[in-house]
């Protein structure tokens, strides 16, 4: 159930041609003859002819393909079948199951994040979970398409897991009953005078939905609310137009990212008012709640609005992913996700491997894991074959947030007492109503 960070997820190019597979078709892919493609198929022809058992060529050219683009970055795959659908599902569908976010780590299935309300969320899994096992099977070293398989299922139905917690010495179970997941992208509620909006991901009418939630709180307030929080927390990215669109509701000029791939006209530009006129929060005061799971989509608008000094953010630094990809259709049911650029923040700032710092730091001290899994929790510095940033980026400044702050001496237990559930969002909104209250002590009202 994995959602990839995909930037242009609405642009499909179509591949006009597929290479011929012979020597002289291979090395007129890049206009010359060479040694390499000569190697490729010397060693496609012994597999074929020398390998103890018959090789379908499907798994060869699919091995060859993937192998290609693992060599590249973390980011560039080959998507048929179940996994291209399986995106597509996270972009537009609805689907009976648990409502995780899950990808492989060197063999193991790890927990990105559980959906917000989701059946998974309810049952106490977390982001950074390591799930071992399946009704008391062990999935390690497995393809992390049976696993989701397997985790999918009719609704009302129960299954087992077996999680593997950083931080905790055993492993546990937990039983988790399957539900039907319809995917929001954004949700909203008030809270008092304080507006909470929460992106989950980048999909279609992230812009438009966002505006409407807006609205929707203002009207609950005649027009009086404090501010807004903006919860961009676990979310993993999407549509490079969306996040541009979100942007854009805030901001009422300059620019809010541009990006800048190997050849000039790739490079692109997008500004402020391109989409929406004006600022559909007429000024209010805005938090961005940012974490480690926030990445690509959510990155460039917690950087727009942080230099365009919209909005103030909030959290711990942002998982780091500065790089766009594009889907290129090759048939129905395969497509290849490359790596066509880098993207820049309005200042110019590239987020690759460093992530978005925000302005002031919160850890989540209503977790009482959340210290340990910050310890551990893997960015995009992290990945094998990672892009490197330009600038280049010293590594301890990488690893001072993962230290505990001493301002912060609470703990979970303390804030259970008080019941709060989530200290970050309290922050947020605590500050949001100081704030309020000090604007209006200054017009002596």
């Amino acid at each position: 159930m994995k959602f990839a960070p995909l930037f242009r997820a609405s642009l499909l190019v179509t591949a006009v041609a597929l290479i011929p597979a012979t020597t002289a078709g291979l090395a007129a892919v890049d206009g010359r003859a060479g040694p390499e493609f000569g190697r490729l198929l010397s060693v496609y022809q012994m597999v074929k002819s020398q390998y103890v058992e018959k090789v379908d060529d499907d798994k060869l050219i699919n091995g060859a393909i993937d192998g290609m683009l693992a060599a590249l970055d973390p980011h560039s795959t080959y998507l048929e079948g179940s996994t291209l659908t399986r995106l597509t599902t996270m972009i537009d569908g609805k689907y009976s199951g648990l409502g995780l976010s899950v990808e492989m780590d060197d063999g193991a299935v790890k927990v990105i994040s559980p959906m917000r309300g989701s059946p998974a969320e309810a049952s106490g899994v977390k982001a950074g979970d390591f799930i071992t096992h399946l009704d008391g099977k062990l999935i390690y070293g497995g393809e992390l398409d049976d696993a989701v398989s397997q985790m999918r299922g009719e609704a009302g139905t129960k299954i087992r897991l077996t999680i593997f917690r950083p931080g905790r010495e055993q492993p546990f179970d937990l039983t988790v009953t399957r539900g039907v997941i319809t995917l929001e992208p954004v949700t909203w509620k008030l809270e008092k005078d304080v507006g909470v909006i929460t992106v989950n991901e980048f999909s279609r009418d992230v812009g438009v939905n966002v505006n409407r939630a807006i609205a929707d709180l203002r009207k609950q307030t005649a027009n009086k609310l404090s501010g807004l929080v903006l919860d961009l927390r676990s979310n993993p990215g999407g549509s490079l137009d969306e996040a541009v669109a979100l942007s854009d509701l805030f901001l009422t000029k300059g620019d809010i990212v541009s990006q800048r791939g190997r050849n000039p006209q790739d490079n692109e530009f997008y500004k402020a008012e391109s989409i929406y006129p004006g600022d559909a929060a007429k000024g209010l005061p805005v938090i961005v709640l940012i974490d480690a799971g926030s990445a690509s989509a959510s990155e460039i608008v917690a950087g727009a609005l942080q230099d365009q000094n919209r909005a103030v953010i909030m959290g711990e630094r942002s998982f780091g992913k500065g790089s766009v990809q594009s889907l290129f259709e090759l048939d129905r049911s395969h497509a290849v996700k490359l790596t066509t650029a880098r993207y820049f923040t309005p200042s110019g700032r590239s987020v690759q491997e460093g992530g978005i710092d925000p302005d002031i730091r919160v850890p989540q001290l209503s977790d009482p894991d959340a210290q340990r899994r910050n310890e551990l929790a893997l960015r995009e510095s992290d990945l094998r074959r990672h892009l490197v940033n330009e600038v280049g980026i010293d590594d301890k400044k990488l690893e001072a947030d993962r230290q505990a702050d001493p301002r912060f001496k609470q703990t979970a237990e303390d804030l259970k007492t008080k019941g709060i559930k989530d200290f970050q969002l309290y922050y947020a909104m605590e500050t949001l109503r100081r704030t309020s209250g000090v604007a209006l002590a200054a017009k002596g009202k």
